[in-house]
């Protein structure tokens, strides 16, 4: 059976890097020490706590395969990501949550209005959003689809207006028809919870188109993927399965500078598999691609603070997206964007001018 690696920095840091301190993805924040992990299909054979420079001779029991795996994460760990849609991520940039629907689960109904919906991104864009993630058809956990017409209905006029006025604009699908009508309207993200495998001609699709697609990990359907969800070690399996998903897209053109990954927290997974994954973020920067984290609003939190409806969990949605800075993520997708900003602004201030030095 093949042995898989995932190497996670430890503890990232900021200021001047000491000794063999290394940049984590070519940001400010850098790592002295890796847990090193070797499975054989889902089970675990080895888990070390390493100096990257020890990552080459610790591979090397597993055999030539695991050597290259791990020579190719240690290197994705530090390299700087490129621009990804044209944003330079030398910065962590905000994704602003734009649903026109009636039903999703914090702003169903607030923006079903396209004209409400198109001066609610402008002041987005305004209040510091650098994208805007417009979607026509919830999928929280046990919704179900909409017809695709309906769903473009919803959102190709919106998108139109915000790209027609200078927007940076993403949609949030999983159909390829949908995809091909948002990308003509001028969007420039596709941002898919299936990770481009719910409509097989979505993969070519944006491939050719020359657009950039997040590709979100989802333990089966919006239906179904809250109903018992197992993982072996949730944070590895979802490592294993977005790093799959990246080696099949690029084998079908869509290059990795083109893409960025997203966890997809709350989709298939119960309170302590997301605590885990967000615990473990930093994994993911093994892949070589920006990190998108959605986190906002979302119900684990009500599980650790009962009782507190969505659109009254901007404390906890910050306290999580501060986490996920801390673990190197370079994209936030939230609701709350004035505020998500100013906690940005803060904590970006309290880094030292992004750790550059004394």
């Amino acid at each position: 059976m093949t042995i898989s690696i995932a190497l996670r920095p430890l503890a990232p840091g900021t200021g001047p890097p000491a000794g063999t301190a290394l940049p984590l993805a070519g940001g400010p924040l850098h790592f002295t020490l890796c847990e090193a992990v070797a499975r054989e299909g889902a089970r675990e054979i080895s888990r070390s706590c390493i100096a990257p420079e020890e990552i080459p001779s610790w591979a090397a029991r597993f055999g030539p395969e695991a050597v290259e795996q791990a020579r190719r994460q240690a290197a994705n760990l530090s390299a700087p990501r490129p621009a990804f849609a044209g944003l330079a991520l030398e910065r962590p940039r905000l994704m602003g949550i734009l649903n026109v629907t009636p039903d999703s689960f914090s702003d169903g109904g607030d923006r079903f209005d396209p004209g409400r919906a198109v001066a609610d991104g402008f002041a987005m864009i305004e209040a510091g959003a650098d994208i805007l993630d417009v979607g026509g058809e919830s999928t929280r956990p046990g919704s179900d689809p909409v017809p695709e017409a309906e769903e473009l209905r919803r959102v190709v006029p919106v998108i139109r207006a915000l790209s027609d006025g200078g927007a940076l604009v993403s949609i949030d699908t999983r159909r390829a028809g949908v995809m091909a009508a948002a990308l003509e309207a001028g969007a420039g993200i596709v941002n898919d919870v299936t990770a481009l495998t719910g409509d097989p001609d979505g993969l070519p699709l944006i491939a050719g188109s020359g657009a950039s697609a997040v590709l979100m990990h989802m333990l089966g359907e919006p239906r179904s993927m809250q109903r018992k969800p197992v993982y072996a070690d949730a944070p590895l399996d979802i490592h294993d399965f977005l790093a799959a998903r990246v080696a099949v897209c690029e084998a079908a053109g869509l290059p990795r500078a083109r893409i960025a990954i997203d966890p997809g927290i709350g989709f298939g997974k119960t309170l302590a598999h997301n605590l885990a994954v967000l615990d473990r973020l930093a994994v993911l920067h093994g892949i070589g691609c920006p990190l998108v984290l959605g986190v906002s609003r979302k119900s684990f939190m009500a599980k650790i603070v009962p009782g507190v409806a969505p659109k009254a969990r901007l404390p906890g949605s910050l306290a999580a997206n501060l986490a996920g800075l801390t673990r190197g993520v370079q994209i936030l997708r939230v609701h709350d964007v004035a505020e998500t900003a100013q906690a940005l602004a803060i904590w970006s201030a309290i880094q030292g001018d992004w750790g550059k030095g004394c």
